[in-house]
């Protein structure tokens, strides 16, 4: 596999969530979220370089908190305004010469090392590939005119053909860096709509129901369930098989 380097964007503020604390500082199964999405990383891809792009402010509290876990060796970068900025900035500080680079979101800390190196290995393949899933509800898609009285007017929309977009999303170095050369666009929602903007294609490698994103508190509660669930299924000893 080709050398990877890792970018983990952690700079949400955590409005949805409530409270004081940012969702990436949260504790999730005894561990701050960001510190289980690191750890997942050193375990998919060992050696690969990790940096971590922080809202600059944030910085001094996670260099306390994490002092107080065990966290993989990772590096810090203050981020910009967007997201697209914060990428941006992750790049600028890579140290290392990968020739794949996986971007991240912070605050999805359950996806399995299975699935990063599935996507990863599909990126060696393709050049680009972001992990997805199928949508298991239905879904309308409401017209932009104005609302009538009993509601705004809105059209049933083909399931089938959408994918939920998740993370990480893996790029060739080169394709990726290039990509982000042009300027930030409202309509980048994450780091394949820069790099197919950018004339690239994407391939889409199969995702995990289990790797969420953790904005809302109902979150966290699936959160906590899978975590048991995953601790209880690894404690489960194995079926011998019985002599004949």
């Amino acid at each position: 596999m080709k050398r990877t380097a890792v970018i983990i964007v952690a700079g949400g503020s955590g409005r949805r969530m409530g409270g004081r604390i940012p969702k990436q500082f949260r504790l999730l199964g005894g561990q701050p979220v960001l510190a289980r999405t690191i750890g997942v990383f050193t375990e998919a891809l060992p050696g690969a370089e990790i940096v971590v792009v922080l809202p600059e402010e944030h910085i001094p509290f996670w260099k306390n908190l994490a002092a107080r876990f065990e966290v993989a060796k990772h590096r810090i970068v203050p981020g910009g305004n967007e997201r697209f900025d914060s990428v941006r900035c992750g790049l600028e500080a890579l140290l290392s010469d990968p020739e794949l680079i996986a971007v991240q979101d912070g605050v999805r800390p359950l996806g399995s090392p299975e699935m990063i190196r599935r996507v990863v290995a599909a990126a060696d393949s393709c050049g680009a590939a972001i992990p997805v899933v199928e949508p298991v509800d239905s879904f309308r898609e409401i017209e932009t005119e104005e609302p009538a009285a009993a509601g705004p007017k809105s059209q049933p929309v083909d399931r089938s053909r959408l994918r939920i977009v998740q993370t990480p999303q893996v790029f060739r170095a080169d394709w990726l860096r290039s990509a982000y050369e042009c300027p930030y666009r409202r309509e980048f929602t994450d780091d394949a709509s820069v790099v197919e903007a950018a004339g690239y294609s994407i391939f889409l490698a199969p995702g995990e129901r289990g790797n969420i994103k953790l904005t809302t508190p109902e979150d966290f509660t699936i959160a906590e369930a899978l975590l048991a669930a995953r601790e209880e299924a690894a404690e489960e000893p194995s079926e011998e098989p019985e002599n004949q």
